[in-house]
């Protein structure tokens, strides 16, 4: 079927549905378009951006979603957000929106929150900004009628396009000619968006990593040219980034490209070998903890504590990947006691860590260790205390008091580790006693 005939019966559809109230709530607008790169686009929204675009057009205002829910629905990806950019000021925002929950976010920026059915939809007056003395913030906002004014103070291309059901995409940089090229450049003069809000250097190696997009030429070079205003931006905000790109498929590209960036984050990576660290952090699943583990592997404990404490991550993913670089070269052997051992150490999940970042750096015994690991589970031998069929209490009521509690539990352990008792009361209440007896 043509497309445009398809898209035509659709909107029908759904304008019949909405007259007779037969729309679900949480269904979506579905419309079909012809994009800039010859290709036919399915918009799908949530109600509730339809809701927000709707109220404000029929109270006579422009209204387009706009920013990264635009790039996502015309690379074919669902929208995790999706921001709403309207020339309504925020008090007539207020108003027309009186008799929904609103946030007042940011309303010195023109930004508030509509919950529709408890999903936030941020809804932003059309805007340019005024100077970032902070590298981050701008000092002042100026609120304009045109979505391109809007649009022109965004970071990047594939970032500065609007849609609406009534004009389609409006794109005044080149945005869908980039998503086309898969090229990462700034709006206008990179040195001016860097210069502006300096995170969005990280925002550029991010987008690179995740979407396998090259850097425009003059955006590299502002990167490499501004990568010291980094130091300016908070870390938490960093770290976010940081995670992000860890975990894209280019991350190997972008670490290889931009190592004197990420010696501005974390300074004491100058000691390593970056080749071949970077090598290990691509050859590691893309998790988080997985790949920063990789990046700091070659250095001490110590250092990679300090990196970790200066980047902020929470305290589990901070306290984890000190784990995995300090214990990275735990002594692993191929059979039972070893694995079972390294278990009542580690427990299985920091265990299969340890043997992911040992495949990372190339060791060739990870597949027999992984084998022999999964045998054990899989007999379900005991590896901890807590599991055992006995507990202090049955040790108590044998006579045991004190230290030697914990040591005979320690010793029952020993035990079940090496394979000379089973896991059951009659026989570990037994080698207890001669344990105590002793």
């Amino acid at each position: 079927m043509d497309g445009e005939i398809l898209c035509a019966i659709l909107c029908n559809v759904h304008k019949r549905a909405r007259k007779r109230g037969l729309q679900p709530r949480g269904t979506s607008c579905i419309m079909l378009e012809h994009d800039g790169m010859g290709e036919m686009t399915m918009w799908k929204l949530p109600e509730g951006a339809e809701f927000v675009l709707r109220r404000l057009q029929e109270a006579g205002y422009q209204a387009y979603v706009a920013g990264g829910c635009v790039r996502d629905t015309l690379l074919g990806k669902m929208p995790k957000d999706w921001d709403v950019c309207t020339n309504a000021l925020p008090c007539e925002m207020q108003r027309i929106f009186a008799d929904c929950h609103v946030i007042e976010t940011g309303l010195q920026h023109g930004t508030l929150t509509v919950m529709y059915h408890h999903e936030p939809f941020e809804v932003t007056t059309f805007r340019v900004d005024g100077e970032y003395t902070d590298h981050r913030h701008p000092d002042e906002v100026v609120f304009v009628t045109d979505v391109r004014e809007d649009l022109s103070r965004r970071d990047f291309t594939v970032n500065a396009m609007a849609w609406s059901p009534k004009t389609g995409v409006v794109d005044a940089f080149g945005g869908q000619e980039d998503l086309e090229k898969r090229l990462i450049r700034c709006v206008g003069e990179p040195e001016k968006r860097f210069g502006e809000d300096a995170l969005r250097i990280m925002r550029a190696l991010r987008f690179a990593s995740v979407y396998g997009f090259a850097i425009d030429p003059a955006t590299d070079a502002a990167i490499h040219a501004l990568k010291d205003t980094l130091t300016d931006v908070a870390a938490e905000r960093i770290r976010v980034e940081l995670q992000k790109l860890l975990c894209g498929d280019g991350a190997g590209d972008i670490l290889r490209a931009y190592p004197d960036v990420m010696q501005v984050i974390m300074p004491k990576l100058a000691k390593v070998d970056w080749p071949s660290t970077v090598a290990a952090a691509e050859n590691a699943p893309a998790t988080e903890i997985l790949r920063l583990t990789l990046l700091l592997h070659q250095l001490e404990p110590a250092d990679a504590k300090a990196v970790l404490v200066s980047l902020k991550p929470d305290n589990f993913t901070r306290d984890r990947v000190l784990t995995l670089v300090t214990n990275q070269d735990y002594p692993f052997q191929t059979t039972r006691h070893s694995l079972l051992t390294a278990l009542s150490l580690f427990g299985e999940e920091v265990v299969r860590q340890l043997l992911a970042v040992r495949k990372a750096k190339g060791a060739s015994d990870v597949e027999p260790l992984s084998a022999v690991l999964d045998e054990v589970l899989a007999d379900g031998v005991c590896y901890s205390v807590k599991d055992m069929a006995v507990n202090g209490r049955d040790l108590m009521a044998l006579g045991a008091r004190g230290k030697a509690v914990g040591e005979c539990l320690n010793h029952l352990l020993s035990l079940l580790l090496s394979e000379e008792l089973p896991n059951e009361c009659v026989a570990l209440l037994g080698a207890a006693k001669a344990h105590l007896d002793a």
